[in-house]
């Protein structure tokens, strides 16, 4: 099969790949927005996990990766529950991993296990423990495949990083002593920047918070009343959004009535009716300089000074005040 990524390129993906690609458990994140609640309020938040979950593959393919981590690369995402993080605000898990805990639940039912096997590859030996796969993870602040994409393909599609400002840094990249690393301070300093405005300007965005709020109140609420089990949340987006809308609680339709792309929210400490802080997210990419590797914050004031600013942030998190609902 031919896969055309807007940012990597074209690729031919064949034998277990391409029957994963295949597999139910990989086509169902087509219906998982990666943005979770956003795409409610914006519609163009619209990119899913299966579009980041074969850019994760193909950047692990770019750099070297084996085909084992290939394999890990592409099916990381495939137990995240509809609306992707939200699930983890109505269970209050701080983590935001609870698609991690539950990935081999899910797997082993499927038809994943049979394919694997089939092309001699052991299921556990390859996801039991995804963080084995040096370029599919690593602990922040690095870079990784998962960090890298979800990062250039979110600030792409949103219009905050040009498609050659993504080729020029994806040519610094290189793997050194089995993880991601720059050539240049430039580029090191490029990623920090766009990686705030993704974890800091887009996933904390009033209105995303907003949303995520919103939409975690009515879930709990819908599991509470026995309208949906979490079962349910290994369907997609859509089948679970129209499960909760055929219900007859009030309650439930009038709040699901304040999820819509003509909510008005601004950021106000003073007068404030939702405050969120998240996981916090920090990037201090290697930079190999003289034959040495260096955090980006040892070469860089620019880099050091961003961090200090994002620290605050997350430590302050997010005050908005709903204007419309």
């Amino acid at each position: 099969m031919l896969i055309k990524d807007a940012l990597y390129g074209e690729f031919e993906i064949d034998g277990v790949l391409e029957e994963l690609i295949q597999s139910a458990p990989v086509q169902r994140l087509k219906g998982i927005h990666q943005a979770g609640a956003g795409y409610l309020v914006n519609r163009q938040w619209d990119i899913t996990r299966y579009e980041h979950s074969l850019g994760v593959m193909l950047l692990i393919r770019r750099y070297g990766g084996s085909l084992e981590e290939q394999i890990a690369g592409l099916l990381h995402d495939v137990s995240h529950t509809a609306f992707s993080h939200v699930v983890d605000v109505v269970l209050k898990n701080t983590e935001e991993d609870y698609h991690d805990t539950i990935l081999l639940d899910v797997i082993h039912p499927s038809a994943i296990p049979g394919i694997l096997s089939k092309y001699g590859y052991d299921m556990e030996k390859i996801l039991f423990d995804i963080t084995r796969w040096s370029l599919l993870e690593q602990p922040a602040p690095e870079l990784c495949a998962d960090r890298v994409d979800y990062t250039l393909r979110d600030m792409f599609h949103y219009g905050e990083a040009s498609f050659e400002e993504i080729q020029l840094f994806l040519e610094d990249v290189f793997v050194y002593r089995g993880k991601l690393c720059v050539k240049t301070i430039d580029s090191a300093e490029w990623f920090v920047k766009t990686y705030y405005q993704e974890v800091i300007d887009f996933f904390m965005e009033p209105i995303n918070i907003y949303a995520t709020n919103k939409l975690a109140h009515v879930l709990r609420l819908a599991v509470a009343k026995g309208i949906l089990s979490m079962v349910d949340f290994q369907k997609d987006d859509e089948a679970v959004w129209e499960q909760i809308k055929a219900s007859n609680d009030e309650e439930i339709q009038r709040l699901l009535q304040q999820l819509h792309e003509k909510v008005e929210v601004i950021e106000d400490v003073e007068n404030f009716d939702i405050h969120s802080r998240q996981k916090v997210r920090l990037i201090d990419p290697s930079v190999y300089h003289h034959r040495q590797l260096y955090k980006a914050s040892d070469l860089s004031d620019y880099v050091k000074e961003i961090n200090t600013r994002a620290i605050k942030k997350f430590e302050k998190g997010v005050y908005v005040r709903i204007i419309k609902s």
